[in-house]
């Protein structure tokens, strides 16, 4: 296949090409192995979906309904561009039989509009406004794994992972901010085995793309935005700075991070205290830092004496504290990207980064939540553990959730020098190390 992400070669019978898959997802699901003949995307996908704990008889859960999904909608930026999605999409999904439907970036449906048969269908899998469909939470599915691996994808009939999706074809394609490039969501045409065509996989990504040159004449950058660190997940911290991103070095990075907050300012031997953790670097070193600093963010922004930042500098570490303040977790979590420059041995930076993982794993293992334990236990830093990984076996006990949980805890009961080896299914002993 010339295309990984298109569905179907062109002549393929799609009523064979149906029950080929069917196999391979049965193989999957019995035990483990993916068929070469399923499409590398998809193959990725159903393993991701199976680490996530998704089973294939599951179906989505509605999170959102009534005035709450009123006011996040409103509030979402894409509700700007929903009257371009209607008047590109709006036609095609009524005279099709389709369904035009846009979700957030976590993969929850906030619209879903059509053919109105074809809507009462969807309804009886949940696929309605408000329900999740992210990867980890129902598996394969376009919208869902669009904003999963930042594509346009398409998704046909038995690639779903889910069986009761499994009569269904779609093609979604991500959309994202045009000024700091996150992704806002995904826009989403669902419907019949025709939509399995390259065109529908062409049509989506184009809308995608249109959403985006309407945002950006919609909100054009202006002098006056307020500066955006970004730090989180990352080793080198971007800010995005009077339109331009700059990339900076992870010592910039610290020292920004820092300085954002404590609009007050530091001293020198603040900053040096803060930064560096063997007292015998000498205020000389700091000064040289903070001089190429200055140079690269230009006139104005950087003070001295105390060091200070002369503007308002919004990090997403700032974003994700007010969030989890306010008690609004699955914010929070959706702006977690990830440890706090990971990298950083800066010993301010070092507490700050352990205090916000901590504050959020907290009121993760408090909230009991299923999809949002799943989401941190199957992320980078989530993956050992423990305690989150109980949490969520006792809200989800699906057999590859309480497999790791095993893993987990046997690791943690082995002696010094020792390591668990797993023998079969969950059952582990004991080797020595070499």
């Amino acid at each position: 296949m010339t295309d990984p992400w298109v569905a179907l070669k062109p002549g393929t019978d799609p009523a064979e090409r149906v029950r080929v898959l069917r196999r391979a997802h049965e193989t999957f699901t019995a035990v483990g192995t993916v068929p070469r003949l399923v499409r590398s995307v998809v193959a990725e996908s159903w393993r991701r979906s199976a680490r996530a704990g998704v089973g294939p008889d599951g179906t989505a859960s509605v999170e959102l309904t009534g005035g709450e999904l009123g006011a996040y909608r409103a509030e979402h930026p894409l509700a700007r561009v929903m009257p371009l999605f209607r008047e590109l999409m709006g036609t095609f999904a009524a005279d099709g039989e389709h369904l035009l439907a846009v979700c957030d970036a976590q993969g929850r449906l906030l619209w879903v509009e059509g053919h109105a048969a074809t809507r009462r269908r969807a309804d009886r899998m949940n696929f309605v406004p408000g329900a999740r469909w992210s990867e980890c939470a129902v598996g394969t599915n376009a919208p869902g794994t669009a904003v999963a691996v930042d594509r346009p994808v398409q998704v046909f009939a038995t690639e779903h992972f889910i069986r009761r999706v499994q009569p269904w074809t779609c093609a979604a394609a991500p959309v994202h901010d045009p000024r700091t490039g996150r992704i806002l969501g995904a826009v989403d045409i669902t419907g019949g085995d025709g939509l399995a065509h390259p065109h529908s996989l062409g049509f989506v990504r184009a809308v995608a793309r249109a959403a985006e040159a309407q945002l950006a004449l919609l909100a054009p950058p202006k002098p006056e935005e307020v500066p955006l660190l970004s730090a989180l997940g990352r080793d080198e911290a971007e800010l995005t700075l009077r339109g331009r991103r700059l990339k900076l070095s992870r010592r910039h990075s610290e020292i920004l991070v820092l300085l954002s907050r404590h609009p007050e300012g530091l001293t020198g031997d603040q900053l040096l205290c803060a930064l560096y953790a063997e007292e015998s670097v000498t205020p000389v070193t700091l000064r040289a830092e903070l001089a190429r600093l200055r140079r690269l963010l230009g006139t104005g922004l950087l003070a001295s004496r105390p060091y200070r930042l002369t503007a308002v500098v919004e990090s997403d570490v700032t974003v994700v504290e007010r969030r989890l303040e306010t008690g609004a977790l699955t914010a929070a979590v959706e702006g977690y990207a990830g440890p706090l420059l990971p990298g950083s041995q800066a010993p301010a930076v070092v507490t700050l980064r352990e205090r916000l993982a901590g504050g959020l794993r907290a009121a993760l293992i408090a909230h009991g939540d299923p999809d949002l334990l799943a989401g941190w236990a199957h992320a980078p830093w989530g993956e050992e553990d423990l305690e989150v990984w109980r949490a969520l076996a006792a809200v989800r006990p699906t057999a590859s959730v309480r497999a790791r949980l095993a893993g987990l805890e046997a690791e943690l009961a082995a002696p010094a020098g020792w390591a668990p080896v797993r023998t079969s299914g969950a059952t582990y002993s004991q080797r020595p190390l070499a």
